[in-house]
């Protein structure tokens, strides 16, 4: 079992997450750090409770057959309301693009019947490879809010070692960016056994 805290807030929110880490440590609630995009925000006690929801989320797959860490939501601004959430299926889909955040954007546009996010923020797992922030951008996500660093999955499977928030302050679209929240929740859906050993299986695929 995992635990989450609320920022300055003693009260904790017990999420089940499928056989996660229960040691890892405790990011201190009052000290998240961000990463700002042309905009800027800051992380609220409702941006650590839709991460460790999205977490949560992505930790179930952990006890299925195609494990993954990477899983996104994408929730109402204002209202809080999410809209849905979705796993990486590249293997599944024998799709190189199918990661976590753009099948969440692909489905939530597909559901409104519009192009546009706006109003709409994304909850992810792990910070946005640049495929992942750019289409974030066309979208009109007014925010994005990540919980590993792209150096963490990086430990792990390749990345594209471009940070978020450049990609956000180089494009002609506003987007916040903010993060890392709950980082050390979330990469423990990295270091959790059963994923290990898909990473294993991750370098050697052709």
């Amino acid at each position: 079992m995992m635990i989450f805290y609320r920022a300055r807030n003693p009260r904790r929110m017990l999420i089940s997450s499928m056989g996660v880490h229960s040691s890892i440590r405790r990011i201190p609630a009052n000290k998240p750090t961000k990463s700002r995009g042309p905009a800027h925000s800051s992380v609220s006690p409702s941006d650590l409770e839709q991460m460790a929801a999205t977490v949560a989320f992505t930790a179930r797959s952990l006890a299925g057959s195609h494990p993954r860490p990477f899983g996104a939501s994408i929730v109402h601004t204002n209202s809080g309301k999410l809209l849905l959430r979705a796993l990486n299926r590249v293997a599944q889909d024998f799709d190189p693009s199918s990661h976590a955040e753009v099948r969440a954007i692909r489905l939530a546009t597909k559901r409104l019947k519009k192009l546009s996010l706006a109003g709409y923020t994304l909850y992810t797992t792990c910070e946005p490879c640049p495929m992942c922030m750019s289409t974030a951008l066309w979208a009109g996500i007014d925010r994005v809010v990540y919980g590993a660093k792209i150096a963490d999955a990086n430990k792990h499977c390749k990345q594209i070692q471009i940070p978020a928030v450049e990609v956000a302050a180089r494009s002609d679209m506003q987007c916040i960016v903010d993060g890392p929240v709950l980082r050390d929740e979330s990469y423990a859906l990295f270091t959790h056994p059963r994923m290990l050993q898909a990473f294993r299986i991750w370098s050697t695929r052709k």
